[in-house]
């Protein structure tokens, strides 16, 4: 048997290889049972929310769960319960949780985590944002590295819509399993369709840099505007039954390079050469399976396979309330009834993601399908086996997100 590592720098000689390889990766099948959360905060004094906060000082903040991109020598230990600490461009953190296997368990283990980080956080007078998007501040780098500078100038060349995503943001992210091999397709259909209706449900980021944007989430609006290339959903419901791995195999092959890894500090791509295109000569060595990995997590659309399905759309929650979409999505991938009727619902607004961005539950399309995915989700709660207090919680806060969304509606 070769070797992972052997694998990791095998030469792809064709797109075939690469699709291979793709499917190998990014869609791992069988019962659905594990699920995870990335939870992303901007970082503000406690004093001035307004106030910059330099790398330096979320370095000591962070002491020794400090990633090695602010801190070469730290140990990046992670946090109590599993969570590792990583830091963005803009200086916002990033938890990203150890999977469990029960709903319950991931709210349990993620809110102590949460409380280690900001009792970190606290004592060095800084505390977590409640938004998707920096309310008081312009974008600003942070951190730099070579994958992030190229990030940049590769961002640059579609308007600054690049650096406030990078610099100013923050989302919650969903992970949940592909599911059995039959049930992937709707799966992953569903969790594309009720993107829009969620995300306007959800949105938060409708206030930066000290002024009104004119939208419900305008961290979606950046999302929207950098590259379509990158960012567009992969799935459709012009095309809602074409093959996930194929999608997702064409998807990525077209995408142009963002980073190109070399030894130097600059890892800018020439401009406009896909994957593809590597694979076909257009670059002085050949791309290996390592150099495919690599390009896949510079993709950023609204769903992304990684063996899990990451969800991506949903803005930052303020304080505890980043458990509601959490559960929602859970409890409507719960059972195969309830994802197809999620799937029914939401495939008549399932394009609409440039409206939820911009008017939120104003939108009356969006509104409706909303509360009718509300109606669905507490249904199917009792699935998730909460503990009676943590259901009870979370069934009033669905109850209010599908009242609001009534009124959208009206």
């Amino acid at each position: 048997m070769m070797s992972p590592d052997l694998d990791r720098a095998t030469v792809l000689a064709d797109a075939a290889a690469a699709a291979g390889h793709i499917a190998r990766i990014c869609f791992k099948t069988g019962p659905p049972t594990w699920t995870g959360v990335e939870l992303e905060w901007t970082v503000h004094d406690a004093a001035d929310p307004a106030r910059p906060v330099d790398r330096e000082r979320l370095r000591m903040a962070l002491g020794r769960h400090s990633p090695v991109t602010i801190d070469g020598t730290s140990p990046a230990d992670q946090l109590r319960h599993g969570s590792t600490v990583t830091v963005e461009p803009g200086g916002q953190v990033e938890l990203s949780t150890a999977p469990r296997s029960s709903i319950a368990a991931l709210i349990l283990a993620t809110e102590a985590d949460i409380a280690e980080l900001s009792a970190v956080l606290d004592a060095a007078g800084l505390v977590l944002g409640r938004t998707g998007i920096d309310p008081w501040r312009a974008p600003r780098p942070i951190v730099d590295t070579p994958r992030y500078r190229a990030m940049r100038c590769v961002f640059d060349r579609h308007g600054p819509a690049g650096r406030t995503m990078m610099y100013s943001t923050a989302g919650l992210q969903v992970c949940l399993d592909a599911g059995e091999p039959d049930r992937l397709g709707d799966r992953w259909a569903a969790v594309h369709a009720v993107g829009p209706p969620l995300l306007a449900a959800f949105a938060t980021a409708d206030r930066h840099a000290g002024r009104r944007t004119g939208w419900a989430s305008a961290r979606m609006a950046a999302w929207l505007a950098i590259d379509p290339a990158r960012t567009r959903p992969v799935w459709s419901p012009g095309r809602p039954d074409r093959d996930p791995v194929a999608a997702w195999t064409e998807y990525a092959l077209a995408a142009p390079l963002l980073c190109l890894r070399d030894d130097g500090p600059d890892w800018t791509p020439p401009p406009g050469v896909t994957f593809a295109d590597w694979i076909d000569g257009a670059l002085p060595r050949p791309p290996t399976t390592d150099d495919l990995e690599y390009h896949v997590s510079t993709l950023f659309p609204p769903v992304r396979p990684r063996g899990y399905l990451e969800v991506r759309y949903l803005d930052a929650q303020p304080g505890p309330e980043w458990t509601v979409p959490l559960a929602v999505l859970a409890a409507l991938l719960a059972d195969p009834g309830t994802t197809r009727a999620a799937l029914s619902v939401a495939t008549p607004v399932a394009d609409r993601w440039h409206a939820a961005a911009r008017y939120g539950l104003s939108d009356p399309p969006l509104a409706a399908a909303a509360a009718n995915l509300f109606d669905l989700a507490l249904a199917a709660l009792p699935r998730l086996e909460l503990p009676p207090g943590t259901h009870e919680e979370t069934s009033r806060a669905i109850r209010r997100r599908r009242a609001a969304a009534e009124r959208g509606h009206r």
